[in-house]
């Protein structure tokens, strides 16, 4: 089943988490979405597993904020993450590393 919302894709991403990809990370990954879907998601990676929660983390490692209609084509695979953050349309803050890891812990999707 592809998930016809932001929010059903975002309640997905446990069922494809690489579990070997993130055996040893612990981390909070903040999204800010703008426009017709958007919301704030917080995914977190602990132990090998995903979680997934509505709303703002106090502290996470890492915001992803960008509007709701390019993250869905990011997740399609129909637009590339690092172009839209080059073209300013993805603003990436706190540990850059790991978002550059999103994609090896759910290669599955897009």
């Amino acid at each position: 089943m592809t998930p016809k919302t932001i929010k059903e894709f975002f309640y997905s991403l446990p069922a494809k988490l690489d579990r070997e990809a993130a055996e040893d990370l612990d981390a909070v990954y903040q999204f800010d979405l703008s426009g017709p879907q958007g919301g704030q998601y917080l995914v977190r990676i602990q132990n090998g597993t995903c979680t997934v929660e509505e709303g703002a983390h106090v502290d996470p490692h890492v915001t992803l904020a960008m509007a709701s209609e390019d993250c869905v084509k990011v997740l399609n695979g129909q637009l590339s993450g690092p172009a839209i953050a080059m073209s300013g349309r993805l603003q990436i803050s706190g540990d850059i590393g790991l978002a550059i890891q999103l994609k090896s812990l759910f290669p599955s999707v897009g």
